[in-house]
């Protein structure tokens, strides 16, 4: 009896999360399309063609020196600290020095303030509004693992970060993640390695375990 209850709490907080994630869903949604229609009304989609760009086979190694969850992240690429945040020991960059690209990633206990954390990643999504053309999302649910949240795409030559993420079992971890590179030069011609890294951010989301 005991094991019901439990089992028919979780499936309530889950399904709680998953309604607020779909809220959040329908606001970024209106916003955008409402920013989108007024900005972008004469907006033509390009023809794309690309410099021949050489990419390592698809290999993954675990990452399991963190304190509160693990997951697998490229061989090809580098863990480094935070150096802005020394101070968060859970905040951690992957690097991509053969293509000047990163992946930003965030760790915060939660402590009752779970909407705080989904506004502030709202909010930093919404900064990048400005220069995009499209965006889209996708949902995460993977109740096994206990694994819940949204990525949102944004396309646009001038997005500063066409990637974002944020992943928590909404009730003690909250992570979240966004792709930026240091070059000088538009989106379009970064879409083979934007496009390459985001196999293997899907890659970590589908690894990520709890601790």
């Amino acid at each position: 009896m005991k094991d019901k209850k439990l089992n028919k709490s979780t499936r309530q907080r889950d399904n709680k999360f998953v309604l607020k994630t779909s809220l959040y869903i329908l606001h970024c949604t209106f916003f955008i399309f409402l920013f989108l229609s007024c900005d972008n009304k004469n907006y033509q989609p390009k023809p794309r063609g690309y410099f021949r760009i050489d990419f390592p086979q698809k290999e993954y190694v675990k990452l399991d020196t963190m304190k509160y969850y693990s997951f697998e992240y490229p061989a090809y690429s580098e863990i480094t600290p935070d150096y802005y945040s020394l101070h968060e020991k859970e905040w951690i960059n992957i690097e991509y020095p053969n293509h000047k690209g990163t992946i930003h990633i965030s760790y915060k206990t939660i402590e009752d303030n779970l909407d705080k954390y989904l506004e502030d990643s709202y909010s930093m999504m919404i900064k990048h509004i400005s220069r995009a053309v499209g965006i889209r999302d996708s949902v995460v649910i993977n109740r096994d693992r206990k694994v819940y949240g949204l990525v949102y795409f944004l396309e646009g030559e001038g997005v500063a970060s066409p990637l974002q993420f944020y992943l928590t079992d909404s009730v003690n971890h909250f992570m979240r993640g966004s792709l930026y590179f240091n070059v000088r030069t538009n989106n379009d011609s970064l879409a083979p390695v934007i496009d390459f890294i985001t196999d293997d951010i899907r890659h970590l989301i589908e690894t990520i375990e709890w601790k």
